[in-house]
């Protein structure tokens, strides 16, 4: 059995981190790279600054109440072809971010053995957009650089997140299957059981299922309110018992909004902290996701809200009684 697979099966739940580029996105005095967005923030103070401290209070959060915690790189937009546009062929994004969270991490000295680190990645264009998507052999090759360069590190773990169409999350996971490291595959979906492209849940995971070698070490949902990603898995015709075996966790919107409403969205849409905690952690005890976080919308009071619930449950799993 491999570290991620001793790790997942030593931990009954796993906290996700919350929103990190939306929230430097409403930092004052603050601007994200047109091109890579947050990924050269390392190689600035002000702006390494704000990326920490962000990165910082999920990791005291996970900390206090005890949580293994899921931290992904800021490379999201740190593809090659993306480096380049912005000027910064020089220096090594990939690396250098994965290092940048090493590093944070190690300070946490005890707590530091209960951190995840994930490479991430995520579509060549607009991930509410899926007619941008490449085709999958487009994208086994757009995202075979990025895939080798975070391979290359001593991150846990690959994700690639935001996914909106099958053809190039089929040819991501391509990527990631040829670099050896475990690596999970995250969609955007809508209440009806599909990705964005209209693909049925159950067709998305059996095809990359098929066709990737080794196939992804499971699948996630992100950047999908609770609410519809509830709906999606539960489908009757586009969902199966198999996705749910497959699907490991969430990192759920705060705003029950379709792609298109928040695409359009000129004001950040909040949901209470405590009832976005409570509904995220249900699809834990329901639905037996393990990893689960936040995304657009959330920021350190959801995931104190979401982590208070997730050890209370632990708590009462083990006969004891906690209050919150």
């Amino acid at each position: 059995m491999n570290t991620i697979n001793k790790f997942l099966n030593r931990y009954p739940c796993i906290l996700g981190e919350g929103a990190v580029i939306e929230r430097l996105r409403r930092v004052r005095g603050i601007e994200l790279d047109p091109f890579v967005v947050n990924s050269a923030f390392i190689y600035e103070d002000k702006k390494r600054r704000a990326l920490e401290g962000i990165c910082r209070e999920y990791l005291d959060i996970g900390c206090q109440f005890g949580l293994p915690l899921l931290m992904s790189t800021p490379t999201w937009r740190a593809s090659r072809e993306r480096i380049a546009a912005a000027g910064l062929e020089g220096a090594d994004l990939n690396g250098d971010n994965v290092a940048f969270l090493e590093q944070l991490r190690n300070s946490y000295q005890g707590y530091a053995d209960k951190v995840l680190i994930c490479g991430l990645m995520s579509c060549k264009g607009d991930a509410y957009h899926p007619t941008e998507a490449l085709s999958v052999d487009e994208a086994a090759e757009y995202h075979a650089w990025q895939a080798e360069k975070l391979a290359a590190t001593r991150v846990d773990l690959l994700l690639a997140a935001t996914l909106p169409a099958l053809s190039e999350a089929t040819g991501l996971a391509l990527a990631l299957a040829m670099t050896g490291k475990p690596y999970i595959v995250s969609f955007v979906v809508r209440p009806t059981g599909t990705l964005l492209d209209g693909t049925p849940l159950k067709d998305a995971v059996a095809a990359i299922d098929a066709v990737a070698n080794p196939k992804p070490l499971a699948f996630m949902i992100n950047c999908t309110h609770a609410t519809f990603a509830r709906a999606a898995l539960l489908h009757e015709a586009n969902s199966s018992t198999d996705v749910r075996q497959r699907m490991i966790g969430l990192l759920a919107n705060t705003a029950a909004l379709s792609p298109e409403e928040l695409d359009n969205s000129s004001q950040l849409v909040e949901e209470d902290p405590e009832s976005f905690g409570a509904s995220v952690a249900e699809l834990g005890t329901d639905l037996g996701l393990k990893i689960l976080g936040g995304c657009c919308g959330t920021d350190g009071r959801h995931l104190s809200a979401l982590a208070a619930r997730l050890q209370s449950g632990i708590m009462r799993k083990r006969g004891q009684i906690s209050y919150y």
